[in-house]
């Protein structure tokens, strides 16, 4: 079966998009010091799913379900971005308030390390352009991007 250049497309996104994103999470955080709280690290999860699965469908002959649910991973982000943006700009309250970052191992004791661990707090944006923080970019961007994949899916037509 060939496949088709929407197909192609919408593969090739469901890969970039979440690799993109977890690529720039990662730098803002050992790059810039924007430690992640834990919400931060609610929006990852879906996109290392999105990455496998979109990954993993391109050596497995049933590309499409693969590539959809790649795009419900990145959608699901994109959910869970909304939800931290709307904690960062007082619109509701969060589930939690704040996390504590992991230092790099300096030969510090354990007890040490935990004590000395910056707080992260999941209501304050610590970096944003335009007013939007990276969660709320997160959410722009997967959710267009989750949206964008599911088009493209739908107007596949197997060959």
């Amino acid at each position: 079966m060939t496949e088709t250049p929407s197909m192609q497309l919408a593969q090739r996104l469901a890969l970039a998009l979440p690799a993109a994103l977890l690529a720039g999470a990662y730098i803002s955080q050992y790059g810039f010091g924007l430690y992640p709280c834990e919400m931060c690290w609610w929006q990852r999860w879906p996109h290392f799913a999105a990455l496998a699965l979109a990954l993993l469908s391109f050596f497995v002959p049933n590309k499409k379900l693969l590539v959809a649910l790649a795009a419900g991973g990145i959608l699901t982000s994109g959910a869970i971005g909304f939800f931290h943006a709307g904690v960062e700009y007082d619109l509701w309250e969060g589930i939690t308030s704040c996390a504590a970052a992991p230092l790099p191992g300096d030969g510090q004791s354990a007890l040490d390390a935990i004590m000395n661990a910056p707080l992260v707090r999941c209501d304050e944006a610590p970096w944003t352009l335009f007013g939007i923080s990276l969660a709320g970019f997160n959410f722009l961007l997967s959710t267009l991007g989750g949206l964008t994949i599911l088009r493209l899916l739908a107007k596949d037509k197997a060959v």
